[in-house]
């Protein structure tokens, strides 16, 4: 009996060992793979999302602002077509 929960121990330590080997191999292909593609981004000069919604937020309100001043624009020269 005592043989045989001595077996189990070590194949339950192995197991455990083993399950370890396996949690660093996931932690460090995650790792490796997030610097190979931060690297590729750097590479291609992709914009931060945070940039990104920045920019996407001023050309909004560029283009609201240009719809206004056409606007204006046409009621001014409706003004002036109206003097002649």
């Amino acid at each position: 009996m005592f043989q045989k929960d001595k077996i189990l121990d070590d194949v339950a330590r192995v197991a455990g060992g083993a399950a370890g080997i396996f949690s660093d191999l996931g932690r460090s292909a995650k790792s490796d793979i997030r610097a190979r593609v931060e690297e590729i981004a750097d590479r291609l000069d992709l914009v931060p999302r945070d940039e990104f919604e920045r920019l996407e937020t001023m050309l909004a309100q560029s283009r609201a602002e240009q719809e206004e001043l056409k606007k204006r624009v046409e009621f001014l020269e409706s003004q002036i077509g109206n003097r002649k």
